[in-house]
């Protein structure tokens, strides 16, 4: 074993986090389907630039960063060399709506896996990433790999059931708040305001009103209660929400995204 890490593509998602992994850790070699891709990515962040069977021969962590649709002709390309690796290796996926064990009849064989669910806003070391290990990764192991991943963002640990549902919120989540964002910029923009500082009020908004949402210890709707005056402007802008269905729209969002992850299965 040559590498700590390895990453099979680096797209967006596979790319933001080799590059979270590269602050903790230059043991890194990375391939994708776009060799120029993977030189660049290599040249800039300091890692060793690879192909997917060096990848699945030499690295003790592996990631697939291929999209769900991609999975498959990858899996074919070095099922072998993994299946008779000597040394332990850890496959680490982010294919969205695939499970380990669907993972594993893919492989053909067993292994030991981490799933996870990263978000875009791994870009900015403030990713919101959902674990879930098979029963053959060790404690040690988790914690390593967790360190080495740490500048990701935040992690939580799960059950596998549960990734789905949690990632229709932190997967998909990020494109609904830049919506969120985009459309209150909009509003104080037809109010007069110049367009970068409406984003940026909106942004901002949105930052400081989650870390009070996280930190408060409050539940969201007594956070709501404490900015609506009698009265006053916010109630009037609630209101305005609220009969539009607002909530029931986001709601909507998450469980048609839940429902289309279940349905690629």
């Amino acid at each position: 074993m040559r590498h700590l890490v390895g990453f099979i593509g680096v797209g967006n998602m596979g790319g933001a986090l080799a590059a979270a992994a590269g602050k903790t850790t230059s043991d890194i070699a990375v391939a994708d389907k776009d060799e120029k891709k993977a030189a660049d990515f290599a040249a800039e962040y300091g890692c060793e630039k690879a192909d997917n069977a060096t990848v699945a021969k030499e690295c003790k962590y592996i990631f697939f960063g291929v999209k769900p649709q991609f999975l498959d002709g990858m899996i074919d390309e070095i099922r072998d060399i993994l299946k008779f690796r000597e040394d332990r290796f850890i496959i680490v996926s982010m294919a969205a709506g695939v499970s380990i064990a669907a993972l594993k009849e893919k492989l053909g064989f067993d292994c030991p896996v981490i799933r996870i669910m990263p978000n875009t806003p791994v870009f900015v070391s403030s990713g919101m990433i959902l674990v879930s290990a098979d029963n053959t990764v060790s404690r040690e192991e988790v914690d390593e790999f967790l360190n080495i991943m740490s500048q990701s963002g935040q992690f939580d640990i799960v059950p596998e059931n549960l990734i789905d549902a949690g990632s229709a919120i932190s997967g998909c989540g990020p494109a609904f708040v830049y919506m969120f964002i985009q459309s209150l910029a909009d509003g104080a923009v037809e109010c007069g305001l110049p367009r970068d500082k409406a984003v940026r009020y909106a942004a901002e908004t949105v930052i400081g009103s989650a870390k009070m949402a996280l930190e408060s210890g409050k539940h969201p709707e007594k956070l709501k209660d404490e900015v609506c005056s009698p009265g006053g402007t916010t109630i009037a802008g609630v209101h305005a929400l609220e009969s539009r269905g607002f909530r029931a729209a986001c709601m909507e969002a998450v469980t048609q995204a839940y429902n289309k992850t279940i349905n690629m299965k």
